[in-house]
């Protein structure tokens, strides 16, 4: 978003704002404004914003991957840190696989530190995709998504798949 003196006299001088909002992103960011002016040495002048954007909640793995065996109990675990001097808490939010899986919030460090286990209880083979979404008290990051992928196959599939592979 800019803002700008709309009208600058000759050999005058002006003032232009331009905001970025950096919700969403984490680490470096580069944009760019074009400005246009009358000037004929000068009709166009590009501004550049390079900066880098601390994560208020870190997040290891970001993503879900569970892989096996139909029936076969899988889990994985997703940290998530506090990265703010101030602490989180989480608020369980949408959760899009119930019935396929289940997850448990444990709080390892109060206010600073979480894990999150995802485990498998399915017991036929299937492929699934979802999500779960955890409200924080954060307004720089008011919801963390964890997007999530299951694939559980017949025992015989799994030999044929890892055989294949080797």
């Amino acid at each position: 978003m800019a803002s700008f003196d709309p009208t600058i006299p000759p050999g005058g001088e002006g003032k232009i704002t331009i905001k970025v909002h950096t919700s969403g992103y984490e680490g470096s960011i580069y944009k760019s404004a074009l400005v246009n002016s009358n000037d004929p040495e000068k009709n166009a002048i590009h501004l550049s914003i390079k900066a880098v954007v601390k994560p208020s909640v870190l997040i290891s793995p970001r993503y879900v991957d569970l892989r096996g065996k139909a029936g076969q109990n899988a889990t994985k675990i997703v940290k998530i840190d506090a990265a703010l001097d101030k602490p989180l808490s989480l608020i369980p939010g949408k959760f899009s696989l119930k019935g396929k899986m289940t997850y448990r919030i444990k709080e390892v460090k109060k206010g600073r530190s979480f894990e999150v286990y995802f485990t498998n209880i399915l017991t036929s083979p299937q492929t699934y995709y979802g999500f779960l979404n955890l409200k924080t008290n954060y307004p720089e990051k008011p919801v963390i998504s964890i997007q999530i992928r299951g694939r559980f196959v017949k025992e015989n599939e799994a030999k044929k798949t890892s055989m294949h592979l080797e």
